[in-house]
């Protein structure tokens, strides 16, 4: 005898409801995942580029500064800022002429530290 249809479980029932809205759920994240994942692709891009059109900046700014400062280095270049800051060579009235102190040896220096108190650490 076939069983009416009406006393069916619950399970039974809701099986297929339950099914179709976990598909819906699993697609629908799908699609979330992906739009999120071009969203990314395009701002990763967007970086890309503001990053390389920045270093080319720099890098022309750099090449620029190089060749000014070539410029300056060239001796007449110096010639030219040594003239507006009135620097010229030293009278000999402006150098001292430091005796170099004589070399001591290295006897000497440790007990020149025995003396002002300096002890070495034994070692152990």
């Amino acid at each position: 005898m076939a069983k009416n249809r009406k006393y069916r479980s619950a399970a039974l029932r809701f099986g297929p409801a339950v099914k179709a809205v976990f598909l819906c759920l699993l697609l629908g994240g799908f699609g979330l995942g992906y739009v999120w994942q071009k969203n990314q692709i395009y701002e990763l891009g967007r970086q890309r580029i503001a990053l390389e059109t920045r270093l080319n900046r720099l890098v022309d700014l750099n090449k620029k500064l190089a060749e000014q400062l070539g410029k300056m280095r060239t001796p007449l270049a110096l010639g030219q800022s040594l003239k507006n800051l009135n620097l010229g060579p030293p009278l000999p009235s402006q150098i001292w002429r430091l005796p170099e102190p004589p070399r001591d040896s290295p006897r000497q220096a440790i007990e020149q530290q025995l003396v002002a108190g300096y002890r070495p650490a034994k070692p152990e």
